[in-house]
């Protein structure tokens, strides 16, 4: 049976006196291609192992199952685990796991993500798998349109959001989806975005890395130097004399700055 149809999705939750939860941002795909689509856009192969987060009913779900070699679905809501029981029982490479995928352990095999993400656990998660110790081959995601612009940003439009993706991955929008492919219709648009975490993390300290950032962004409308030298209690002689020698104006801006300027300052600081 194929789930990609509003009049489906009702019939399901309706036989088991179900209402879609606006608290967990549960919005169901409602067009078919877009499932197609997020296959293509992960790249399945018969060899994968897919964690897929927040499955719902399992619309996506089962089409991963026809391209995978096991698919992982974790789901918090208790009542959805229940309609999966039944909507995957024909596929027998899906496990389903109840409970929250931002406290489930990653599998330790090599393995991707993908998933129709509610808009309001999009960072958390994509932080999780990007800074876990056994980082997936990639992440695919359905997010909102706005994030996914934010988080492919490039100078002078960076953000710290931006900055701590691309600080552990490479990042690209694939397509975007009109708010029209849900029900129930989210209130933006959506769009997929492909992340790709690099085969070996920057060689700098993580910590001091993303503590020189936070201190660049306190004030993203005012100059970097009285940002930085503010927020890492530095001389301003000495934070100018830091950000010249990494060519950067101290008059700039955080966000005109690229993943590289910040590593190299966290290096010099």
């Amino acid at each position: 049976m194929n789930f990609a149809s509003s009049k489906t999705i009702k019939t399901v939750l309706q036989k088991h006196t179900i209402k879609p939860s606006r608290g967990l941002g549960q919005n169901f795909l409602v067009e078919d291609h877009i499932v197609q689509k997020m296959v293509v856009a992960a790249s399945i192969q018969p060899q994968d192992t897919v964690l897929e987060v927040g499955p719902g009913i399992g619309t996506l779900t089962q089409e991963l199952a026809k391209h995978a070699k096991k698919v992982v679905a974790v789901e918090k809501d208790a009542k959805m685990v229940e309609i999966l029981k039944g909507t995957l029982a024909e596929f027998k490479n899906v496990e389903v796991i109840h409970g929250d995928a931002l406290k489930t352990q990653v599998p330790k095999q090599t393995y991707k993500v993908v998933a129709n993400l509610p808009y309001y656990i999009s960072a958390p998660t994509i932080r999780k798998f990007l800074e876990a110790e056994n980082r997936p081959q990639s992440i695919t995601l359905i997010i909102q349109k706005e994030v996914a612009q934010r988080i492919c940003a490039k100078p002078p439009d960076m953000s710290i959001l931006a900055v701590s993706v691309q600080f552990y991955a490479t990042p690209k929008i694939i397509s975007y989806i009109k708010k029209t492919s849900f029900w129930p219709q989210p209130h933006v648009d959506s769009a997929i975005i492909h992340i790709v975490p690099r085969k070996e993390k920057p060689d700098i300290d993580a910590q001091k890395f993303f503590s020189v950032v936070k201190a660049g962004f306190t004030h993203p409308r005012k100059q970097l130097l009285g940002n930085l030298s503010a927020g890492l209690k530095r001389p301003r002689e000495h934070m100018e004399t830091i950000l010249r020698k990494n060519s950067i104006d101290p008059a700039r801006r955080a966000e005109t700055l690229s993943v590289q300027d910040w590593i190299n300052l966290a290096n010099d600081l």
